[in-house]
């Protein structure tokens, strides 16, 4: 007890010196750093420290660290293990499982405003089942994700109110039930933290509401009922000119609430039915930091590093949104400090697409190479293009049809806009029209197929129309890119990148027509279905001589991003003749490779893996319904961690220079990533398939199989941001592709081969995805 009391004692003189520093710093990540000082390395190779203990060995240590930090419980190799209790300088303490360093396990975090968090972490984060409480007397019990509220759980607000239901992203979404203090409760959908979608709205005094809901008020269609049996039906709105609506008498009293205006629902009604904000968090467990020993003889000597808690290392003093590397305390401190091969003569299998020999984990590799910077994609269409006057015929006629006066569609569309023969011709003379402006370019006719389907899809997409047309109308010319695809057909970019404008074929546009109402259907019941967004279908007719018909198909670009993509991978399942037909030399961030070029697993969080598998089964069966296939997922990655000697750095180590990228192009590290989870108006640029954290594991196949779709794992991973999606969904199985069948099945192994029925696809492209794809556990 007198040694205990000791440490204790010289603890709180450490952290009254600390919190005095701390004043006069104002900076608290400053202060959370100590200036690195290099200490004498020794060369010896003896596996024992200064105390004689061996490496590995775990055992009960006492640390008052150097800049004031407290640890007690168990020890291994210089970092907390298995169980112990840190506290920080400015309060925070954290007791519970550790695992190298890295709070792993179930365990309680406090904060110094009296805020706590109990339940399981993992790598530093909340995650899996916990409870918090805040400093406010808010609490939470359900499921975590990354620091965040995901998945089911109950939330007690500090004024009476709660919450039971689902959660994404630190937000209500999803089905819920929410209860004011005053007794009133909503049951239904939610999105974004606000009442979204389906549900019904009750009172206290036994009035109701069920209908449709945007940005917490009633809009759409929904009735309000009353205890006496009479109700009014009618489309909701706040504006007074777009409510409309019937009222219905109960039979025993005819006049009841003749008087009752539909807008006092609005004014009256809901007004203190307000959702209560959540409590923010100062600094997430996540961005705690512990003291380390740097030194790889693990002695107690040796001098302290600043380490977080999900096993990021700092160097020296420390700004905000410092670029954090990971060091994974599963690994060696010699293969940590390892640097990069130099001098090399030729970057043959730098970028790891063709190994054939399976390394052994622990045997120090090759590391990987980013893939070399490419021009910007495209060529400018200027005048003297053979395709200029085919840009601005398609301007013309997009500029055209979208400000076209069209009165406000709902949602729910007649079957007959999706006739096939629903299409508008306009001609487009030079000298101009009554409804079409004179232009420089030959005549020419203007096909719109089904305006109105494509009109709503944009805006279920919400898509603004003046953007939209800015985008691929405004003074920027399109960029045509370098060759054309497989099928033949031309791809252009608009200059924002936003969009992609596809020729295709006339059985494509049948195909499209006539799987229209299923598509529309689709993604009206799945907002996070990873099938293309098509915009618009048009077709341009020359009217000379040459008389050419040009269709077309606008869609969403998937890699539009502020990060590089760095690779790109066009997915299938199938072996025969997919490889990339380039040398490895000539290989750039904007090559799309194959099935055999794939040297990586992809690694998701467990809620997006599992809402990532049930909606690749919701696209394949809408696909197989439809008769399509020979679609693909076309996968982007963007590597977070690279040195600036274009070294792919695996997470859980560092950068061997301790810089970051050196071409200035945006990128997304841990440190961004925990500024990202603390501000929940940036949440809504993840979702499923767009700017998705992840993990990849590389992979490396084997000399003696020559089509091995999957390589073995290697244990060496990346973290990356990832964009997917289903393209090229135009093609059915027709003739052509029964007689592909038939004739390659001949030749090759009929499983091998793209060209199979539409069931055989969708069952092979399922099976080949879930096992490229997994949770990361």
């Amino acid at each position: 007890m007198n040694k205990e009391s000791g440490v204790l004692k010289a603890w709180e003189a450490t952290i009254r010196k600390t919190q005095a520093a701390k004043k006069r710093a104002n900076n608290f990540l400053g202060t959370m750093s100590v200036a690195h000082v290099d200490d004498d390395e020794d060369d010896s190779n003896d596996d024992k420290d200064s105390n004689g203990r061996h490496s590995g060995e775990i055992y009960h240590a006492e640390r008052v660290l150097p800049n004031g930090d407290y640890y007690t419980g168990q020890w291994c190799d210089n970092f907390p293990h298995e169980h112990g209790k840190y506290l920080w300088t400015d309060g925070c303490m954290y007791v519970g499982e550790w695992h190298r360093g890295k709070t792993m396990g179930k365990g309680r975090f406090s904060w110094p405003s009296g805020a706590t968090y109990e339940g399981e972490f993992k790598s530093g984060y909340m995650d899996g089942m916990g409870t918090y409480t805040g400093s406010n007397g808010d609490t939470y019990k359900g499921q975590w994700i990354m620091n965040l509220k995901h998945g089911n759980g109950v939330k007690n607000f500090a004024n009476g109110d709660w919450y039971e239901g689902e959660w994404r992203r630190g937000l209500q979404e999803g089905q819920g039930r929410y209860q004011w203090k005053n007794g009133n409760h909503y049951v239904g959908e939610w999105k974004n933290g606000e009442i979204c979608g389906k549900g019904t709205f009750v009172w206290t005094n036994g009035n109701r509401f069920e209908g449709y809901w945007e940005d917490g008020l009633p809009k759409g269609h929904g009735s309000f009922k009353w205890v006496d049996g009479s109700f009014y039906v009618g489309n909701w709105s706040k504006d007074p000119s777009e409510q409309n609506g019937t009222y219905y008498p109960p039979g025993s009293s005819p006049e009841a609430n003749l008087e009752w205006d539909p807008q006092d629902v609005y004014n009256v009604e809901l007004c203190d039915c307000k959702i209560c904000p959540g409590e923010k968090v100062s600094i997430l467990p996540s961005q705690k930091k512990l003291a380390v020993w740097r030194s790889t003889k693990s002695g107690d000597g040796a001098k302290p590093r600043r380490v977080s808690v999900d096993g990021r290392v700092s160097v020296g003093i420390e700004r905000p949104m410092d670029r954090m590397r990971i060091w994974d305390g599963d690994e060696s401190s010699d293969i940590v400090s390892r640097t990069p091969t130099e001098g090399r003569d030729s970057e043959d299998d730098t970028l790891g697409l063709h190994n054939d020999d399976v390394i052994p984990r622990g045997v120090p590799k090759i590391p990987l190479k980013v893939p070399r910077k490419a021009k910007r994609q495209g060529e400018t269409i200027c005048k003297g293009h053979k395709n200029y006057e085919l840009m601005l015929n398609l301007q013309l006629g997009i500029r055209h049809s979208v400000g076209r006066p069209a009165p406000a569609a709902s949602l729910d569309l007649k079957s007959s806009a999706f006739d096939p023969k629903e299409k508008v011709w306009t001609k487009f003379p030079p000298e101009g029209s009554k409804y079409t402006p004179p232009h420089q370019s030959c005549e020419f006719k203007w096909k719109d197929y089904c305006p109105l389907v494509f009109r709503t899809l944009r805006k279920l997409f919400n898509v603004d129309p003046a953007d939209y047309m800015i985008s691929i109308c405004g003074n920027d010319a399109l960029r045509e890119l370098s060759s054309p695809g497989k099928s033949g057909s031309f791809f252009y970019l608009t200059n924002d990148d936003r969009y992609m404008i596809k020729t295709i074929k006339k059985a494509e546009v049948k195909v499209l027509l006539r799987m229209l109402s299923a598509y529309y259907n689709h993604f009206r019941a799945f907002e996070n279905t990873l099938v293309t967004k098509f915009y618009g279908l048009h077709c341009v007719k020359l009217t000379g001589t040459i008389q050419k018909k040009v269709r077309f198909i606008i869609m969403g670009n998937l890699f539009r991003s502020d990060y590089t993509i760095h690779r790109r991978f066009d997915l299938k399942g199938s072996s025969l003749g997919r490889t990339t037909d380039k040398p490895e030399t000539e290989i750039d961030e904007t090559t799309i490779l194959k099935d055999l070029d794939l040297n990586f697993l992809f690694r998701l969080q467990k809620s997006w893996f599992q809402e990532f598998c049930r909606q690749i089964d919701r696209d394949c069966e809408f696909l197989e319904q439809e008769r399509i296939m020979d679609y693909s997922l076309l996968v982007g990655l963007h590597f977070r961690e690279i040195s600036t000697a274009g070294d792919l750095i695996p997470s859980g180590t560092q950068s061997p220079t301790g810089d970051s990228e050196g071409d200035g192009v945006p990128r997304l590290s841990r440190a961004d990533m925990d500024q990202l989870l603390l501000d929940p108006s940036r949440w809504a640029s993840i979702k499923l398939g767009l700017n998705m954290p992840a993990r990849v594991e590389k992979t490396i196949r084997r000399n003696d199989c020559e089509f091995q779709l999957i390589g073995e794992p290697t244990g060496e991973y990346y973290d990356v941001v990832m964009f997917f999606g289903i393209i090229d969904i135009l093609q059915d199985y027709d003739i052509s592709k029964k007689l592909e069948h038939v004739y390659k099945s001949i030749q090759y192994d009929p499983t091998s081969i793209s060209a199979v029925d539409p069931r055989q696809y969708s069952k092979r492209f399922r099976d080949f995805i879930f096992n490229i794809f997994t949770d990361d556990t």
